[in-house]
């Protein structure tokens, strides 16, 4: 006859080891990725404000700063850090606001990764995020 052997294993240190092995470094990954992704979500947003604002007011002076302003908001929202916002007139800096041009915002920032330590500098450990949005001011609207 066989005697029953007893195992005395040590599978809660076990488990332990490897939920902290495992689970920790995926937990790391999804919160950067998220990060990433709330930045990506807050510069579309903001270049798509920024565009519209652009477009809808009296005159070149006025609309460059409410499209900063705007893009600063959506900014804000999202809990961003500043960005830099560029505002292109298309086809040319002279037909702003007129009928068929358009307006190109551009919207870039730097979203670091989480726990990244400042020691190492800025660019450490940080994804640049961008986004571009074309608005037409419209064929058949007045110009201004």
């Amino acid at each position: 006859m066989i005697a029953a052997r007893r195992e005395r294993g040590s599978a809660t240190i076990e488990f332990i080891w490897l939920t902290l092995l495992l689970l920790v470094p995926l937990v790391y990954v999804m919160v950067a990725v998220f990060d990433t992704q709330r930045a990506a979500y807050g510069v579309s947003a903001a270049s798509q404000s920024a565009a519209q604002a652009f477009v809808r007011s009296p005159d070149v002076v006025t609309a460059e700063r409410r499209a900063r302003t705007a893009a600063q908001l959506a900014l804000d929202d999202h809990g961003l850090p500043a960005a830099t916002v560029t505002i292109a007139c298309l086809p040319s800096t002279a037909d702003c606001l007129a009928p068929g041009s358009k307006v190109r915002v551009l919207v870039r920032t730097t979203q670091p990764l989480p726990l990244t330590p400042a020691v190492l500098g800025d660019q450490v450990g940080a994804i640049t995020v961008d986004s571009t949005h074309t608005e037409t001011y419209g064929t058949y609207r007045e110009g201004r």
